[in-house]
């Protein structure tokens, strides 16, 4: 069996838990240990940190490795070294070897991935790794890493099956990245952000929170882009600039540069790398022939689909067609509430068995089409808007940009 294709076939194995990575990275020789590490964990925006601090530490000088999830076309977008996705015969030779491993220890999916990942990592003579959290924290196959940062984006409500059923629990599981001593930056809120606070506590971790010990203002919005200004408490000032859209992600990119400097960034290298930093699928505009227009968002969470509504208000982007597509195990009700009146509708599906059925997301949209063809969709939506937004699912977004390019679907779970 083709290596990925033997990958992909343990999507639907996951136990929590720490003793089948440890076991496959000490196999491997424990490659984590070769470069420090940053674990970048949350509900929403840890994937825009994440590729932020390493454009940074890029910025720096440093050569970083960055471990993403999920891909949006290719598996190779996961395991990247200096921006650039592992060379595909590398990504084939690194999963044939980690493979006999992977099996003997009961490894799933993601288990397997990162294993692939920290050993390419270390290979490669990285100076420094940033791994996105999959799920959770505690239990995350990354968290057989020890961070020497940790940051905590958000506290919302996803994956309630596995990390709740409270905002509370969900917290407390995040907060298993924090390590004793050393430092831990977050930007959540409320009841979550009080879950995190006693972890750290408890844990012996130093917690910087936005809003309290770091502060946005002037966030506006510019063409193509984001301008804010990050505020310390020693009352200095540090005015930038990035291509990210959705004034949600000034709060992403502020936990960002503060990482940054904590890792030793200059406020140079800061700039650069929120001005250069990207994250495809997130409020990402295509460009399309003719009059239309196109954004992809995953907004896979009711947080998200309400952070996609405040951006599209925030840059003018409205009025718009939706394409829209929910996996069966989110809350498709809130969703569905953050997306209500923004413009006319079209229900589709992604190429698994987790999309939701369209048809019974109808009650939820009253007058919404329905086309199970993501690509038809789509076109279905630029019939009604001169601009369409695909959202809701990463895998609707990665799906649209398959079809795009001519690629079939790619039937994923994780």
């Amino acid at each position: 069996m083709d290596p990925l294709a033997w990958l992909y076939a343990r999507q639907s194995r996951f136990t929590p838990g720490l003793e089948r990575i440890r076991a496959l990275l000490s196999h491997l020789g424990d490659p984590q240990e070769a470069y420090p590490v940053a674990l970048v964990g949350g509900t929403n925006g840890k994937g825009s940190v994440a590729r932020a601090l390493a454009a940074i530490l890029e910025e720096a000088g440093l050569r970083v490795g960055l471990y993403t999830s999920p891909h949006l076309v290719d598996f190779a977008e996961r395991i990247a070294v200096q921006g650039k996705p592992i060379p595909q015969a590398r990504l084939l030779e690194v999963a044939e070897e980690v493979r006999p491993l992977a099996e003997g220890h009961g490894a799933s999916f993601f288990e397997a991935a990162t294993a692939m990942a920290l050993l390419h990592f270390a290979r490669e003579g990285v100076e420094f790794a940033v791994l996105e959290v999959g799920l959770g924290g505690r239990l995350d196959a990354t968290n057989a890493t020890e961070p020497v940062l940790s940051v905590v984006t958000n506290i919302g409500h996803d994956h309630l099956e596995v990390l709740g059923p409270t905002l509370k629990d969900v917290a407390r599981e995040k907060a298993g990245i924090f390590r004793k001593g050393l430092p831990a930056l977050t930007a959540a809120k409320g009841e979550g952000l009080a879950a995190l606070r006693a972890e750290a506590q408890a844990r012996g971790t130093p917690l910087w929170v936005l809003g309290e010990d770091f502060h946005l203002e002037g966030v506006e919005g510019e063409e193509g882009g984001l301008a804010f200004t990050l505020r310390l408490r020693t009352g200095e000032a540090h005015p930038f600039r990035t291509r990210l859209l959705g004034p949600h992600q000034a709060e992403n990119l502020a936990l960002a540069a503060l990482a940054g400097r904590f890792l030793g960034a200059s406020w140079e290298a800061v700039r650069g790398g929120l001005l250069r930093a990207e994250n495809p699928g997130r409020l990402q505009r295509l460009p399309w022939p003719g009059e239309g227009e196109v954004f992809l968002d995953g907004a896979h969470n009711p947080e998200g689909a309400w952070a996609l509504r405040e951006a599209l208000r925030f840059h003018g982007l409205l009025p718009a067609a939706f394409v829209l597509a929910f996996s069966r195990d989110k809350d498709h009700a809130a969703m569905a509430a953050a997306f209500r009146g923004l413009g006319p509708v079209v229900l589709t599906r992604y190429a698994s068995p987790r999309s939701q059925d369209p048809k019974a997301l109808l009650p939820l949209f009253p007058g919404a089409q329905v086309e199970e063809d993501p690509l038809r969709a789509l076109k279905r939506a630029l019939a009604l808007e001169r601009r369409a937004v695909v959202a809701g699912s990463l895998y609707l977004v990665g799906e649209v940009l398959r079809g795009l390019r001519g690629l079939p679907p790619e039937e994923r779970w994780q």
